[in-house]
């Protein structure tokens, strides 16, 4: 494949998985576009430090890559065209997006809420569906398209204390069955990685132990692992696989 531009959201945070994604496509000779939201981030247990999005410009950058970045609040729906425009300007046109970006927090039975339905929602259903429509529109070769979503095993097992985020992380999945086949013909593949129980940060020792022990591998998925996954999926020698939910989880027992 010639020059390749990947598109990849809620990059904000060394241990998360997007800055391994980013690092990963750059050694793969692709230029780097991502998105991040601080606003998100402070709100959080893992309390992101304001520079980390520099520093991980700068990594992608020193491997030889272009690599632009853009705060952006992508519940907004505008935001979509921003940033496709912002893209195609400073790189050129997008052949690959990663909807990595999310809205995730603790909502149970008893602390449910219309309020925090929608913020899940704004992200998880509408900005992920949105982006990856207009970027569908907006691709004009006729081959090597790309995207790969984000998702968490909804479809696996239940998720009782996250129910907001459950019901509308699904459309991450619900978009690659349903968009698959259509968009074959455009050159473009759709696939969603989940990576199961991921060491980024959210994890507390106890919590690290307890998931440990259901790994048959004795160890806790990484970033690093998740970034393989899409590396290749990306690459030329994924062009035969479309329309899969890969649950790459190394085992995990629910």
């Amino acid at each position: 494949m010639s020059r390749r531009i990947a598109i990849i959201t809620g990059v904000s945070r060394l241990a998360g998985i997007g800055r391994a994604v980013c690092t990963e496509l750059a050694k793969d000779g692709i230029d780097i576009f991502f998105t991040y939201w601080s606003d998100y981030d402070k709100q959080m247990p893992w309390q992101a430090e304001a520079n980390e999005p520099d520093i991980i410009q700068e990594e992608i950058r020193a491997l030889g890559r272009k690599c632009e970045k853009l705060e952006l609040d992508l519940s907004a729906p505008q935001s979509i065209y921003i940033l496709l425009d912002e893209v195609h300007e400073k790189l050129g046109a997008a052949d690959i997006l990663i909807n990595n970006a999310t809205y995730s927090t603790e909502t149970k039975i008893e602390n449910f809420s219309s309020i925090e339905l929608d913020h899940h929602y704004k992200i998880n259903v509408r900005a992920t569906t949105l982006l990856t429509i207009e970027f569908i529109k907006r691709f004009k070769k006729t081959t090597g398209g790309r995207i790969v979503n984000l998702t968490s095993g909804q479809s696996k097992g239940p998720m009782p204390e996250e129910l907001a985020y459950a019901v509308t992380k699904g459309a991450a999945e619900t978009l690659v069955t349903t968009l698959s086949q259509k968009i074959a013909a455009k050159g473009i593949t759709i696939n969603a990685v989940n990576p199961g129980p991921n060491d980024t940060g959210w994890m507390d020792d106890e919590l690290k132990q307890q998931l440990k022990e259901r790994f048959p591998m004795q160890r806790l998925g990484v970033p690093q692992d998740t970034a393989n996954l899409i590396g290749f999926l990306v690459s030329e020698k994924a062009d035969w696989i479309t329309g899969q939910i890969i649950h790459s989880e190394g085992g995990f027992v629910r």
